[in-house]
């Protein structure tokens, strides 16, 4: 956005502005609004929370859906101390989505957040290394910073949205490189670890990227056509994701539902 001295950025805006101005319009910042500090991010958007729109949680129907920065892994120049927030917002946050009055009303947990803990993109972005910085962490900031993988699990998250890759990619339930599904023939039906999605595809002119042709097990169903996806939180037990395609005209490509009959973290026993 800060292109052309931010007319990309006024340009953009112009763009969303149909559908930006009547529904909430929900952001989490990525590499592409790194410059300066994410001051374009930071000033263009008004997200709820004090954080200036760098992370932060809405409850909407059944849903309590968390947004946050992958980018503190990364951009340490900017300061270390914002990865650690963030880290014990995230906790604090979930420690609140957890009480049981108030997973009772709002049991889906879902992240969205930019780069991926896992891809099969062959790229060698931080989600296609085993220590993805995401995932795991980081070993060389003082003290080590925390990955969020471990976070998300033991607070019972259940579905975990993600882009950075221009390409769409859905996981088997996926925890520390295994895949837990909830049965052979329902993977999605009581999954017993979080469920990711990659959608990235939704447009750019650096085009789309090539998959590794050897993906790993957690790996179910891949795409490298631009396309969007939609989500339905239809109740307390059920959610509804699927892809659509707009190189094959809104086909939808893929779609699954998600089955929880309980939530949290004993949901994985």
């Amino acid at each position: 956005m800060h292109e052309d001295n931010a007319r990309i950025g006024d340009e953009f805006m112009r763009q969303i502005q149909s559908i930006a101005a009547y529904v909430p319009y929900m952001t989490c910042p990525g590499n592409h609004e790194s410059t300066y500090n994410f001051s374009n991010y930071r000033n263009r958007f008004s997200m709820p929370g004090q954080t200036e729109s760098l992370w932060y949680s809405w409850n909407l129907g059944s849903a309590h859906i968390i947004s946050l920065s992958t980018e503190v892994y990364f951009y340490l120049e900017f300061g270390q101390e914002l990865l650690f927030k963030q880290y014990e917002w995230l906790k604090k946050d979930l420690e609140e989505a957890n009480k049981p009055e108030n997973r009772a009303v709002r049991p889906w947990i879902i992240t969205m957040g930019h780069r991926p803990m896992y891809c099969s993109d062959d790229d060698q972005d931080d989600c296609t290394k085993f220590d993805s910085y995401v995932r795991l962490g980081r070993n060389d900031t003082k003290p080590p910073a925390p990955g969020l993988e471990d976070l998300f699990y033991g607070y019972g998250v259940d579905l975990e949205l993600w882009a950075h890759e221009h390409t769409y990619e859905r996981l088997w339930p996926v925890y520390g490189d295994k895949v837990y599904n909830g049965s052979k023939d329902q993977p999605y039906v009581n999954p017993k670890a979080p469920v990711h999605i990659i959608t990235g595809s939704a447009g750019c002119r650096e085009k789309t990227d090539r998959f590794n042709p050897n993906p790993k097990e957690w790996s179910a169903f891949r795409s490298t056509d631009y396309g969007y996806t939609r989500m339905q939180v239809v109740n307390t037990t059920h959610v509804y994701l699927e892809q659509v395609s707009d190189d094959q005209y809104g086909k939808v490509i893929d779609s699954i539902w998600v089955v929880k009959e309980k939530h949290g973290f004993s949901a994985w026993f």
